[in-house]
Formats: structure tokens, C-alpha cells, sequence
């Protein structure tokens, strides 16, 4: 390898892992706030259901923000766009701390989650635009592998700050991780022009694409089978698989690392074969929810199943935003953005339908069947999408580096 390849590699690898330090503090807030919710509620003399609504703030935030930020953002260079998500991203965590009230603090909540999908969605088109095509997918997912070690690392952290120093803490913490991803974003991302014909209607042509929606709706359905499990995974723990309360730290945290393991193979797999790998994961969902719902009475099942739960849940991300990149040339940013607010979708889905579940009197491992039924729905949309490509011209997908629509950036970095 020449110096000057090194170097690039180099800078490359500097790049993205800005911006995966960004989706760590995106991971720790999304998800410590609750492990911090009894202290919450306690504080603000709230109730339990009215505190949940706080985090149903943030997830709005995401689904609301996602389109409209990479919309309005579509003139901006990328870097810039991403260090005015991080920015904006850290203001609302930090306002969160200062919030005086329950109202506020809803406001302020929803105000941090608007970054949260357009942050994802630039990073990923910044990622891939650093590395050869044949490793798109494997830079994407280092980029997600933020969010992935954020539940390993970060949330178990916060969780603890937040329980020592008081629940408003955790917000500090993350708002200077962010004040760090805007340095280090701001440092380490090259700099490249926009495309010259970059328009907020250039990015809206992705919602016309039928393949964009059908990757959106592999995502919302495929992924919700995922979430209808780990939305209720501690009430399992303790009353099926009978693990003591005290270990559910543990056993969220094996869930955690078999993220951070699904998310590296998810991105080499993509990279092999996008469509293919999205098949071969979800129809491994299929089984692996399945698998759970027998087998979580045992514990040693039960802990192997939520590290392959964990595992698998993660895979699906890489080749899905790999998916969106593809189905959307000269829309990429909004389209990698909605990914996450179908993944928020998603989240809302799996969790509502396995609560339905459970409220039927069906138990805790009912979920699992829902998921899996749910996976294997998202299968059926992928085959139908792969079905499309293979039919004829009409609106064929292919790899961006196959792809003779697109306007080479011969800007320099700077």
C-alpha cells in the first residue's frame, strides 16, 4: 500500500469514527433515559405512564425530524449538515438538564430527537462516499456501531450518573459527547461540495421511488418483530426464565454486545450481496424469534437467545441503509434519514402489538410469536422488492458505483 493510500485510509478511518462517536451519544440518550425513568417521574411528581410519554417525545422528534431536516439541509455540504445536526442535537440535550418543568421537558425532548434520523441518514452517505463500493456497507455500519456499543457502554453508564448525581445529569453527559462529535466531526470529515443540483425537490424525488417505500416498509415491519421482544425483555427475564432482578444489568448488557457483533457482520455481509443478506437475515429472525419463545423458559437458552436476538436485530441495518442508498440516487440523504424514523416506526409497532398481546392474557413469550410473524412479514415485502428488480427496467436498483447518473464531486477537501 502507497503512503498516500495509507493516509487516505487513514483519514478515512478518522472520518467515520467521528461520526460513530456521534451515534453513541445519540444511542446513550435514546436509551438511558429509561433506565432513569423511576427517578424521573419521582423528581418531577409525574406519573409513570406520563413520564413514557417523554420518551414517546424523542421518537416523535425522529420520525417529524428525519425528512424534513434532510429536506431543508439538501443544499448543504455534507459535513456541514451533519455538524449542524450534532450541534443542534447537543443544545437540546443540554436544554433538557435546564428544563423547569414536565412541559418543557416534553418540548425539549422532541427538540433532540429532530437531529436524530438526519444525523444517521448524512453520516451514512458520508461514510460511503469515503470508502471503494465494494465497502459501503461495512463503513455504514462502523458508524452505527456507535449507537450499538452506546448500550453496552453508554447506557449502563448514564444509567448509573443519573442514579448517583441526580436523573438530569445523564443529559450533561451526553451533551458533551456532542459538544466532542461537532469538534471532531468538524476536524476529521473532508469537506465536499454539495452536488450542484442539489434541491429540497431534488431529495424529495426519493418519496416517488416505489423501492424506497418498499425498503421503508421492510424496515418498519421486519425490524418491529425485533422491538416486540426487546421491548419486554426484563419482565421475561425475571417471570419466564427466572433470572433475580439484579442480574437484568448483565443480561441487557449480553443483548448489547451481541448488537455490536451483528453490526459488524451485517455490514460484510451487505457488502457481499445487499438484497441477498437482507433475506438471509430476516428469515434468521424468523427462526431466532421463534427459537425464543420456546426456549426462554430455560436460562441457558434464554441467554443465548437474547445475545442472538441482539445479534440479529442489529444485522438488518447495514444492508437496509445500504438498500435505501442504492434505490435513491440524487435523494440519498433523505432517504438514508427515513430509515431511522421507520426504525422509530418500528420501535412503536413491535412494542404496541406485543403489549397486546401480553394484555390478552397470552404471556411473555407471546411476543416472540408476534415478532416472528412480523419478520416474516418483512421477508414477503423484501422478496416482492428483489421480485421488482429482477422483473424489468421499470425501476431497477443498483449499486451507486454501477450507476451513470451520478455527478462526480471533483471538489477538494479542505
Amino acid at each position: 500500500m502507497s503512503s498516500s493510500t495509507a493516509l487516505a485510509a487513514r483519514r478515512a478511518s478518522l472520518a467515520v469514527f467521528a461520526l460513530a462517536v456521534g451515534g453513541f451519544a445519540i444511542g446513550t440518550t435514546e436509551f438511558a433515559i429509561m433506565g432513569l425513568l423511576q427517578e424521573m417521574v419521582n423528581d418531577l411528581g409525574i406519573s409513570v405512564p406520563a413520564g413514557g410519554h417523554v420518551i414517546s417525545a424523542y421518537a416523535l422528534g425522529v420520525v417529524v425530524g428525519a425528512p424534513v431536516l434532510a429536506a431543508l439541509g439538501a443544499r448543504l455540504p455534507h459535513k456541514t449538515l451533519a455538524v449542524g445536526l450534532m450541534a443542534l442535537f447537543t443544545v437540546g440535550n443540554l436544554s433538557s438538564f435546564f428544563a423547569p418543568d414536565y412541559n418543557w421537558l416534553l418540548v425539549t425532548r422532541f427538540l433532540s430527537g429532530l437531529p436524530h434520523g438526519a444525523f444517521f441518514g448524512v453520516a451514512a452517505v458520508i461514510a460511503a462516499s469515503l470508502v471503494a463500493p465494494t465497502r459501503r456497507a461495512r463503513a455504514i455500519s462502523m458508524v452505527m456501531l456507535g449507537l450499538s456499543i452506546a448500550n453496552v457502554v453508554g447506557v449502563p453508564f448514564a444509567t448509573w450518573l443519573g442514579q448517583q448525581a441526580g436523573w438530569r445529569w445523564m443529559f450533561v453527559m451526553v451533551g458533551v459527547i456532542g459538544l466532542l462529535t461537532v469538534a471532531m466531526v468538524a476536524r476529521f470529515v473532508p469537506f465536499q461540495a454539495a452536488h450542484p443540483e442539489a434541491s429540497i425537490r431534488r431529495e424529495l424525488s426519493a418519496l416517488r421511488r416505489i423501492q424506497v417505500w418498499l425498503a421503508l416498509l421492510v424496515g418498519t415491519v421486519g425490524f418491529g418483530g425485533f422491538f416486540a421482544v426487546y421491548a419486554y425483555i426484563s419482565p421475561t427475564m425475571t417471570n419466564v426464565s427466572g433470572f433475580d432482578a439484579s442480574l437484568l444489568p448483565l443480561i441487557v448488557g449480553l443483548y448489547g454486545v451481541g448488537q455490536v457483533v451483528g453490526n459488524i457482520a451485517g455490514g460484510r455481509l451487505a457488502d457481499r450481496n445487499v438484497m441477498g443478506s437482507i433475506y438471509g437475515i430476516l428469515f434468521g429472525t424468523v427462526v431466532i424469534l421463534a427459537a425464543y419463545a420456546w426456549l426462554v423458559q430455560y436460562k441457558a437458552g434464554a441467554l443465548a437467545l437474547v445475545f442472538l436476538v441482539g445479534a440479529i436485530g442489529s444485522m438488518l441495518v447495514p444492508p437496509l441503509q445500504t438498500r435505501l442508498l442504492d434505490a435513491s440516487p440524487g435523494a440519498q440523504s433523505l432517504a438514508s434519514s427515513l430509515n431511522h424514523a421507520a426504525l422509530n416506526m418500528a420501535n412503536a409497532l413491535g412494542a404496541l402489538l406485543g403489549g397486546l398481546v401480553i394484555a390478552w392474557g397470552w404471556g411473555y413469550r407471546s411476543p416472540a410469536v408476534v415478532g416472528a410473524v412480523l419478520a416474516l412479514l418483512g421477508l414477503g415485502v423484501a422478496l416482492f422488492s428483489g421480485w421488482l428488480d429482477r422483473r424489468g427496467p421499470t425501476e431497477s436498483v443498483r449499486p451507486a458505483a454501477e450507476r451513470t447518473d451520478q455527478v462526480p464531486d471533483k471538489s477538494p477537501a479542505r
